[in-house]
């Protein structure tokens, strides 16, 4: 479970302050999928940053899987991070001079597993995005839909808790978004919690709940609602 209460986050110069988040209360339960959907600027980014534990927050509390977070130094918030979150982003971030099978064995390197566990880990996560045939192809051999499924496969071989995404479809075109949400529900099927934030409300309809971000504060919307929603 992912649980804040009340938490905000300021960013502070000399002479202005401006609050990312105001006083964020919310739960997504155990094998929920969620989405984030709010216009640029209203705080999407930095509630999944805070959520991820790439960012502090200034107030209140914040509690991953029954784990206050609230105090923590870096060391425990990265192996907090390691342990129990993946990360998928809009521009796939993959290493350009690594293989596909190397660049999901990158995270893996840091959770002290032997060769054989990684190994295992990395088939079966290119197997699942139906990559397992291409792992010694390097990403610039790929099409766009195609190294966001090994992005994918990089977050999941790590087995986490917590799949975080932000805009994973952004760069996509329709067919490769539906294909790349299709996988992300078949994962959410087997149990991964999934929070994603989109820009778009057809994406976010599939989700079990919306979360709709305006300067900073949060509603939760009901999935009949996400019509409404100008995003």
């Amino acid at each position: 479970m992912l649980k804040m209460n009340n938490v905000s986050k300021f960013y502070r110069t000399n002479l202005i302050e401006t609050h990312a988040l105001k006083n964020v209360n919310i739960q997504v339960k155990d094998g929920e999928f969620v989405t984030i959907t709010g216009p640029s600027g209203s705080g999407k980014t930095t509630f999944l940053n805070l959520a991820g534990l790439l960012e502090n927050f200034d107030e209140g509390e914040y509690f991953l899987d029954g784990i206050d977070v609230t105090g923590l130094d870096d060391n425990a918030l990265s192996h907090l991070r390691n342990e129990k979150i993946g990360f998928i982003f809009q521009s796939f971030n993959l290493l350009s001079d690594l293989s596909l099978y190397n660049n999901v064995e990158v995270p893996l390197n840091f959770r002290g597993l032997s060769r054989k566990e990684r190994k295992e880990r990395i088939e079966h996560a290119l197997e699942i995005v139906g990559l397992a045939a291409r792992k010694h192809h390097y990403p610039n051999q790929l099409s766009g839909g195609q190294q966001q499924r090994v992005a994918i496969a990089r977050a999941i071989a790590g087995e986490p808790r917590f799949l975080l995404a932000d805009e994973p479809t952004g760069n996509l075109d329709s067919v490769m978004a539906r294909q790349v949400m299709e996988l992300l529900e078949d994962i959410n099927d087997k149990g991964t919690t999934i929070v994603m934030v989109t820009h778009d409300p057809q994406l976010a309809k599939r989700a079990n709940r919306n979360i709709h971000i305006l300067d900073g504060q949060v509603n939760d919307i009901r999935e009949q609602r996400l019509t409404d929603l100008a995003v």
